[in-house]
């Protein structure tokens, strides 16, 4: 069994510990909350961008843009983005899971590495790393992430990918993240809603509206899935950090109570000993 001042030391060191938790909860919950708001803004300009792609598209019948036909697939590309850090329980590994699940589908595949942890994972398993962008900090703005995109737009224009899909956590609330995996490349255009249609006059001609658009759409898919996977980071390591304290705490009343029981032991074994000596003085 172990001594009283292992056990105390015990106690102090998962004390310490669980400020630390605490306070790294802390902190994840306030970055969570600026996550959330810069992903929520990026979420409108995502959407008319898919608006307009969709309007465009329409009125070009007869071009076809690279982004717009379908090959077949015999190599893949994969955008994955993680974080940069860990800690925040199986966040990073479920990306992992869904990209490998990805990646498996074929041979000679390779990765555009968004995140340290991603990159890191796919090295060791030594899948070919085509770009790798990383610490991106809390605020991570496009032209961040757009050596990542452009590398995986040069490699589907010359022909040695059939097709780019994005890997990402997708922010649905606190208690619900998703690792969602997506086609980037042939672009899917949005079906456009039924209404009133206004005839715009395109100037240059719509299809070139149409081939500048293109990149725009995949660039801002990709940064909006960094800011989702920003926002879900946060979220999944406050719920780690609050678990983690919630787990100390136990384990604080666990040797709490175990401390008691080795200090009663031993006032208990002081107090037979003083007695026995007593009774074998009086013998004497």
């Amino acid at each position: 069994m172990a001594t009283l001042a292992e056990i105390r030391r015990r106690i102090a060191s998962m004390k310490n510990t669980q400020q630390i938790t605490r306070a790294m909860q802390a902190v994840a919950a306030s970055k969570l909350r600026r996550a959330q708001s810069r992903s929520e803004a990026a979420r409108p300009y995502a959407d008319k961008m898919a608006e307009v792609l969709t309007e465009v598209a329409s009125r070009v019948s007869t071009f076809k843009h690279p982004f717009l036909v379908p090959r077949e697939v015999n190599k893949r590309l994969l955008i994955l983005v993680t974080a940069d850090r860990g800690l925040a329980g199986g966040l990073n590994v479920n990306a992992f899971r869904v990209g490998l699940n990805y990646l498996r589908q074929g041979e000679g595949n390779s990765i555009d590495a968004i995140g340290r942890k991603g990159r890191d994972f796919f090295r060791r398993l030594r899948v070919p790393i085509l770009a790798e962008v990383t610490g991106l900090g809390d605020r991570p703005e496009l032209k961040d992430v757009l050596p990542a995109i452009t590398a995986a737009i040069d490699e589907y224009m010359a022909g040695k990918v059939d097709e780019v899909a994005l890997v990402y956590t997708r922010f649905i609330s606190t208690a619900r993240l998703e690792p969602t995996v997506k086609v980037l490349i042939p672009v899917k255009v949005p079906e456009r809603k039924e209404g009133p249609r206004v005839d715009y006059v395109y100037e240059p001609e719509a299809e070139v509206v149409l081939s500048r658009l293109l990149p725009r759409y995949v660039e801002a898919q990709v940064y909006a899935a960094v800011l989702e996977n920003q926002a879900s980071f946060y979220s999944a390591q406050m719920i780690a950090m609050r678990n983690a304290t919630d787990n100390a705490g136990e384990l604080i009343d666990d040797l709490t109570l175990l401390r008691n029981k080795v200090r009663q032991a031993t006032i208990t074994k002081e107090l037979m000993e003083i007695v026995g000596g007593a009774e074998a003085l009086a013998a004497g």
